[in-house]
Formats: C-alpha cells, structure tokens, sequence
C-alpha cells in the first residue's frame, strides 16, 4: 500500500515509518519537521489547504494514497495550554479525516488515547482490568478531544459508509532506552497509577496499526492497545489492593498481566504484543 502518515517524526510516528516501509508499503511521512526528501512532506496540518495539496498535489513524490495513518498531534495533557491543545488537535484531525474523505482515501486508522478511560484514574475505573466496553470518560482537555475525534469518525462513517476509521488507544509510548527507568517504579506503586502501570513498545504499537490497515472493514472501531505486562515488578494483586481497593476485579489478574485488556485488539486485529521492558533490563 502507499501510505500517508502524519506525525511521521514522533516517537510513535518515526517507528512506524520504519516498519511499515521494512514491511514494503511505500510510506510518505507528514510533519512539521523531517529530512525532506522523496517520503516526506512538510506541512501544517491545521491549515486544511495545505491537507488537500499534500493529499493530491505532491505528484512527483508520490501518485495516490491508498491508506492515511494519522499520528500527529500534541501528543500529551500539559504540554501547552488547553485551549492549544484543543484547537491544534481537533482541527489536524478534522481536516485529515475530511480531507482524505473527500478524496476517496477510505482506508484511516488514527491515534486515540488510553486517556479516554478516565485516566488519571483519581475516579477509579469502574472495573480492572480495563476494556473498551464502558463509557468514555475524559478527565482532561487532551482526552476530551480524544473523546470528541472518536464520535466524529463515528459520524463521517455514517456519512460515507465505504469507510473505515479505526481508532487505536494507545497506552504510554516507549522506546527500549526507555526501559532503564522501569525498576525505579516499584518503590511508589502511586507514580505510575495514572494509567494502571500500562505502557506500549513503539514497535508494538507499529504492529496495531499495521493490523488495523489489513484486516479493518468498513465502519468505525475502537480498541485498547498496550503491551503484554505492566511497567511494574510487584505483583498486581499488591497493587490493585494498595491504590485501588475495592474495584472490582473481573477475572484472573495475572501476576504482571497488563491491566488494560488487549483481548478485543487481538481478537479482531490479530494483535499479538512481542516486546516487553524485562527483556531489556537485567
């Protein structure tokens, strides 16, 4: 496939460049900042004119999008001011989704957030571990918009029912030198309740995506996507008991098992999570 991707230069956006191209689709990232070249687009994506052009008028770079995988946005709750946030964040998603309707490019799969659920979780979760079968329930600005880009993509694929929008709720993003602090985390079990210890390796998050660009039908859908395990050595039992006692617990926890359940992504998407921090750290 030939892909468009945006926030090609993040954290997230960077790795799945690099696989997605190593898996042999043909890739043009769209950023701000990037090394320009054949499978790069510098372009502000608030400005919808700029969409359009870089969607259809870059035509000695590239000739058609099958697929638009949208990363970019500011990636976090604090980062800028709130009302940046959600100007910023709803427009680039407004006018990617719109933009690549109306061209026909019907084929999306986006970055929500693991955000959506409730975190930080000073309201606990209705139950643990997590799924994507409650209600959202944003706590923040950045989740809000987060909240309001999945009932949009709910709208637009009512509007044009050949489409499919995917949208994938990415936990907390890592890289492998990442993974050096981890240890560190279990001498407070409250530093990382915020979003019940979860995380995901980029790599992994890459493969989500990839998955929901080959096997996602028409409609919209939603999934979790975290890694195997916590970010944490102590066992989840001690955990749940000692920050979130008397939630409910739905079935085994496992002794490290993530506490966000990857269950529909992997029936439906074929996810199948491959990298953990404790296969880097000793």
């Amino acid at each position: 496939m030939r892909i468009a991707v945006t926030g090609s230069s993040g954290k997230l956006g960077s790795v799945v460049v690099r696989e997605l191209t190593a898996a042999g689709h043909e890739v043009i990232g769209f950023d701000q900042h990037g090394t320009r070249g054949p499978g790069f687009v510098q372009i502000d994506l608030t400005d919808h004119g700029q969409v359009v052009d870089a969607l259809t008028g870059v035509g000695d770079q590239h000739n058609g999008i099958d697929a638009l995988v949208h990363l970019a946005a500011i990636p976090a709750p604090g980062i800028r001011p709130d009302v940046a946030t959600f100007h910023n964040n709803i427009t680039t998603t407004f006018n990617v989704f719109w933009a690549a309707l109306r061209l026909g490019i019907t084929k999306i799969v986006y970055a929500s957030s693991e955000t959506v659920q409730g975190l930080p979780f000073d309201v606990p979760p209705p139950y643990i571990p997590v799924d994507e079968d409650y209600p959202a329930r944003p706590e923040s600005v950045y989740s809000l918009v987060k909240h309001l880009e999945e009932q949009m993509a709910i709208e637009l694929t009512r509007w044009y029912p050949e489409a499919s929008i995917t949208a994938l709720r990415f936990s907390n993003v890592m890289w492998p030198e990442d993974y050096a602090e981890f240890p560190s985390f279990d001498a407070d079990a409250r530093q990382r309740k915020w979003n019940l210890w979860s995380y995901i390796d980029a790599r992994d998050g890459s493969q989500a995506i990839e998955r929901a660009l080959e096997v996602a039908g028409p409609g919209f859908d939603h999934f979790l996507i975290a890694a195997a395990d916590t970010v944490m050595s102590r066992p989840n039992a001690e955990l749940v008991a000692e920050v979130f006692p008397g939630v409910e617990l739905r079935g085994d926890l496992g002794v490290n098992d993530s506490l966000f359940s990857t269950t529909k992504a992997q029936r439906v998407l074929g996810y199948r999570p491959q990298h953990s921090w404790r296969d880097s750290v000793g």
